[in-house]
């Protein structure tokens, strides 16, 4: 992924000349590296990361009607309520992931306000979050190397969970709002 990351960082280097506070958002489809490019941009530009699993549903959120939403299973009130506002006004703010094997919050975050910030992971660019960012980068793979990723990720029972549900959600997700024709940046995996 090198030339990708690369190819990410020089583009953002550039747009980062014209931004205050640069937000970005890496979407994309599971397994295609979007927390591999956020690693890279955060140690190569000294940003700040804010992983989109953190803000996954609890299990009260977790309604039929809530789930049936394209883009449902993640809080993205809490999240810009306790992430992305903040963020975009440049001020320093904590907030607490949210562990869906553990179903309990984690330890808090605290997060300084930084001119670069990177918001990593799928259901970043919902609508209720995608207007917030300067920069919309989109990262899809191909279908089979995304399976063989997982399994080499998760295992393959896992892989079955994610072929036979998450996979899906992503997609009538991306689907419905258009997410990566929406994005400013779109790149295949390799």
């Amino acid at each position: 992924m090198g030339n990708l990351n690369e190819t990410v960082l020089y583009e953002i280097k550039a747009i980062s000349r014209k931004n205050l506070h640069l937000l970005i958002a890496i979407d994309g489809r599971c397994a295609a590296g979007k927390t591999t490019l956020a690693a890279y941009l955060q140690e190569s530009l000294s940003c700040n990361v804010i992983h989109m699993d953190h803000f996954f549903l609890r299990p009260e959120q977790r309604t039929p009607k809530r789930l049936r939403e394209p883009g449902g299973n993640v809080d993205y009130e809490r999240f810009l309520k306790e992430a992305l506002l903040p963020l975009k006004q440049g001020e320093d703010f904590s907030y607490r992931p949210y562990d869906c094997h553990s179903q309990a919050f984690g330890e808090t975050i605290r997060v300084h306000a930084n001119a670069i910030n990177i918001v990593e992971g799928s259901y970043s660019c919902h609508p209720m979050l995608s207007s917030h960012y300067g920069l919309r980068i989109f990262l899809t793979i191909d279908p089979a190397e995304q399976l063989r990723r997982i399994r080499r990720r998760n295992g393959e029972l896992c892989s079955v969970h994610f072929k036979d549900k998450w996979i899906p959600l992503e997609e009538q997700y991306f689907l419905f709002y258009d997410v990566q024709k929406r994005s400013h940046l779109q790149y295949q995996s390799q």
